[in-house]
């Protein structure tokens, strides 16, 4: 991973959308901080299109696409995007997204998850959820470390649900999607965008956006990913020196000065 001091102005000069995850990413301490939210109007205000690309529940992005400056936000790992369209919200849903009934299924991952990893508890944002289960390994006390989260994970997995592992949640859901294959069908379908790897820089801060990382030449990392890095098989090709908001300020004042 590469200083992002390192980004230069022939990259940023051709990039249009800013993606990126939310927790750890632009928050510290699980708040959202004035620097990287004043960094978010500052790239609207100069004309970058700016999409969080999240684990979080339908319900969270239901407020953030109406109250953020935001083009549009992929939430519950690739689930569904919102996005406007003039002074209308829109949702795109992955056309393999699990049927209702999945919610069964999801049930009997969460009793087994629950009673196999003692401390770990249903994410206390999971009644604002509608395809997906989180687990919380991480976010409320007491806090059980990465290789809680990995058993989660993989008791997910051997019960034939996809999961990935956050900063601070286990995310469980049956269909064949996640935050990339999201993305570039948003991009396709909808924004009609094709080119996206010279278009877009991607943020995130977990495992979970591996497959992001992997894909796009312009990702980059906070500093607080690198406990998470000898356990990834895809890093980001740059970092930022400090952790969450204040790492993404930094990235962002990056762009911005490059950008002129």
């Amino acid at each position: 991973m590469r200083p992002i001091k390192e980004l230069g102005k022939s990259v940023i000069n051709k990039i249009s959308y800013v993606l990126f995850d939310i927790d750890d990413t632009i928050t510290s301490g699980g708040k959202l901080m004035a620097e990287s939210y004043s960094a978010l109007w500052k790239l609207y205000k100069r004309g970058y299109s700016l999409i969080p690309v999240t684990g979080r529940p339908a319900g969270w992005c239901d407020l953030i696409i109406r109250q953020w400056p935001v083009r549009a936000v992929v939430g519950e790992n690739g689930a569904f995007v919102y996005y406007c369209e003039g002074e209308e919200i829109k949702t795109f849903t992955h056309p393999s997204v699990a049927h209702p009934k999945t919610r069964e299924k999801l049930s009997a991952v969460m009793e087994a998850c629950l009673k196999a990893v003692p401390g770990s508890r249903v994410a206390r944002d999971q009644f604002a959820r509608i395809y997906d289960l989180a687990i919380d390994y991480n976010e409320d006390p007491p806090y059980l470390g990465i290789e809680a989260a990995e058993r989660i994970k993989n008791i997910c997995v051997s019960m034939g649900a996809q999961a990935k592992i956050s900063s601070i949640h286990v995310n469980a859901w049956f269909g064949d999607y996640d935050k990339l294959k999201m993305t570039r069908l948003f991009f396709t379908e909808i924004l009609k965008e094709t080119d996206i790897k010279e278009s877009c820089i991607f943020f995130g801060d977990s495992p979970n956006d591996e497959p992001m990382f992997e894909f796009f030449p312009n990702s980059c990392a906070v500093a607080n990913i690198l406990p998470f890095a000898e356990k990834m098989r895809h890093l980001p090709n740059y970092v930022t020196r400090l952790d969450g908001a204040e790492g993404f300020a930094e990235a962002a004042e990056q762009i911005l000065s490059a950008g002129v």
